[in-house]
């Protein structure tokens, strides 16, 4: 079983510009940190990205994978791979976006399964990176719009 990592940082923005970045995935590889690329390859009725293929280079993890993606409005978007990689055998994560009345409080939780052996302190050291990498950049990108 995955062990899941769990992060929230305060943005000074309204959920709908956090929400504009994260929904933005051609412009990740600019923020990112590990995301080398972001491809969209379908969109849904509501005109948000459904499917994205993604490459990463997070160190001991690189891999080229694909996400599908489920968007509830401003508040939140989950997301789970629908085609693994050579390492990322699964991949699941989500945002929850909460107004504070001074901006938006972002949770980013990531779950992620290698097909590679790898000691779990190794592993959930990565995820913590890139969880903090993400949080971080996220906030930077839309304060910084």
């Amino acid at each position: 079983m995955a062990d899941r990592t769990t992060s929230t940082i305060s943005v000074g923005a309204p959920r709908s510009d956090v929400m504009a970045v994260i929904a933005d995935f051609p412009a990740y590889p600019e923020w990112a940190g590990s995301i080398k690329s972001a491809e969209v390859l379908a969109t849904g009725e509501d005109d948000r990205p459904h499917r994205v293929r993604f490459v990463l280079d997070a160190g001991m993890i690189s891999d080229t994978y694909t996400l599908g993606y489920a968007w509830q409005g401003e508040q939140a978007v989950s997301w789970q791979v629908v085609e693994p990689g050579k390492m990322v055998s699964d991949l699941r994560g989500s945002y929850l976006l909460s107004d504070t009345g001074r901006g938006t409080d972002v949770t980013y939780e990531l779950v992620v399964d290698l097909s590679v052996p790898m000691i779990g302190m190794v592993k959930r050291k990565a995820e913590r990176v890139i969880v903090d990498t993400a949080l971080k950049g996220l906030k930077k990108r839309v304060e910084g719009r």
